[in-house]
């Protein structure tokens, strides 16, 4: 069947979508979700077929990916035709059933992922299979290696090639622009990418964008790394395991994360990295909760990066609250210029000297946090940072003082004298969000007390900040029913937290980072 083109100014961000006109699909034989053959010259996409009974007879909508990919235009004359269903399908409809995957039934299913065969409802049913029949290790394993398969490989042809990753779930975590500079100026090679934020406030390449651009072009990286051991740029703009970044797509909706091993492991192994340190931060409100779930997360961590000859060790941190003061892209990548300069928060300096002292140690060094130490206090870690900023395309002078945040701002009071007992990150979170982080770079959230600290009636807690007021009055709005801080004289003082008469639901936030 021939039909003409109408492309649509829209994109699915996943699937390769078509909208094909009732009569037509009939006339073909299919239904809406079936696959249709596509063709226009010597290019083609199987696609995923939508039914419309508003656009006209002889008329085949194509989604802005398809439009791309075969390079058409309104009005070109294009060949369709059934195609049949994908066989992973089959595969998916194992696990559903509880049954092991091979590793050759695994490279099939996401190979439809990255080939886009795949519709969203198909592959929200595997990853919620994963999600209830667990992922052993050999399926672990085979993932990982199918997801590097997948996309590009960075082969800087030297080794040892070091690296750190946070599983997150902790605000203000800006460590990574700490440690890399500092393992760089070492002499390592530490080429380190990075995500945006999913749903936290700043993902590191949010926190490094207010310093220098992070959508660096694949030769340019291995450029810049050949030349001054370092960069701090964004995963996504060098398609490092493609796939994770669509499974991330209903994974955060179904708020599940079956994938986090085989996601962080097979990105680490594209960039060529042979020594890693993972930062697990633990809290109640936290993305681990408990030690012991930190703990074999630790062990599974270990055992998948033996199977690809990586060297990696675990440090399970506090993670009971915002690590620093600052959150937010500007107000933190300004903190850690100000630690880099030897005048940052204690927390921050000892949990990233101790992440780069557990990488100065995995390759030979000893005593390797005091050395982490020296080269922030001696200046060498500012310089090399300095170096990375430059590379990438920003002001290689620029200081603490220049990165300014949103004018817009609000100071949240304390309700009553007391100390800071606790934090909620999530409610925290949700603040920061509310006053346009990550997008609006000058917002979020400047603290003036940690736990333990004394606050006073009256006087502020935090100040909310924000680019654009309208987004300053919706954070505050959701003060209201939100406690991101207690306060009072000790823990237990007060034993009632809340009082419930009838069913509620409860609040089930979902943490997604990479």
């Amino acid at each position: 069947m021939q039909l003409k083109a109408d492309v649509l100014s829209i994109e699915a961000g996943g699937p390769l979508i078509v909208v094909m006109n009732k009569e037509d699909a009939g006339d073909l034989g299919v239904i809406s979700s079936d696959r249709i053959f596509v063709r226009y010259g010597d290019k083609h996409a199987i696609c995923i077929l939508n039914i419309s009974t508003e656009d006209s007879p002889g008329i085949l909508g194509i989604y802005g990916e398809v439009a791309q990919k075969l390079d058409v235009k309104d009005g070109t004359i294009v060949e369709v035709e059934p195609a049949r269903r994908p066989e992973s399908m089959d595969y998916i409809r194992e696990k559903i059933n509880g049954q092991r995957l091979s590793p050759w039934k695994i490279q099939r299913i996401v190979g439809d992922v990255v080939e886009r065969h795949l519709s969203d409802i198909e592959l929200a049913a595997f990853v919620t299979a994963l999600h209830v029949n667990g992922v052993s290790m050999e399926e672990t394993e085979a993932l990982s290696r199918t997801m590097i398969w997948s996309g590009k490989q960075i082969d800087f042809g030297r080794s040892p090639i070091l690296d750190k990753h946070s599983i997150g779930g902790v605000p203000g975590d800006k460590t990574t622009l700490i440690v890399t500079p500092i393992i760089a100026s070492a002499g390592y090679s530490i080429p380190k990418s990075s995500s945006r934020a999913i749903t936290s406030p700043a993902g590191t390449a949010d926190r490094m964008e207010a310093l220098a651009p992070v959508d660096i072009p694949f030769n340019k990286i291995k450029k810049i790394v050949n030349e001054i051991g370092a960069c701090i740029v964004w995963g996504g703009s060098i398609d490092l395991a493609p796939a994770d970044d669509l499974f991330i797509r209903v994974e955060y909706p179904l708020s599940i994360d079956p994938l986090l091993l085989p996601s962080i492991l097979s990105k680490k192994k594209a960039m060529g990295s042979t020594h890693v340190v993972i930062d697990i931060p633990v809290g109640v409100s936290a993305k681990i909760k408990t030690l012991n779930e930190a703990e074999q997360l630790a062990s599974d961590f270990i055992e998948l990066g033996g199977r690809f000859d990586m060297n990696i060790e675990c440090a399970i941190t506090e993670g009971s609250q915002p690590i620093g003061y600052n959150i937010g892209p500007i107000l933190e990548a300004r903190e850690a210029l100000e630690t880099l300069y030897g005048k940052g928060p204690h927390e921050l300096v000892d949990k990233a000297t101790n992440l780069a002292g557990i990488l100065l140690e995995m390759v030979g060094n000893k005593n390797g946090k005091q050395m982490a130490m020296d080269l922030i206090n001696d200046g060498k870690a500012l310089e090399k940072m300095r170096q990375i900023i430059d590379a990438q395309g920003g002001d290689a002078s620029v200081k603490p003082d220049d990165l300014v945040p949103g004018e817009y701002t609000y100071d949240v009071p304390a309700p009553r004298d007391g100390r800071a007992l606790w934090f909620n990150n999530r409610d925290l979170v949700k603040v920061a969000r509310a006053a346009g982080t990550p997008n609006d770079k000058g917002s979020g959230l400047q603290l003036f007390a940690k736990t333990g600290d004394k606050v006073f009636e009256g006087k502020p807690m935090f100040r909310i900040y924000a680019e654009k007021e309208g987004k300053l009055e919706n954070a505050i709005k959701q003060l209201k029913t939100l406690r991101p801080i207690e306060v009072g004289e000790k823990v237990g003082e007060d034993m009632m937290k809340k009082r419930i008469g009838k069913p509620t639901a409860p609040s089930r936030e979902f943490i997604l980072e990479r």
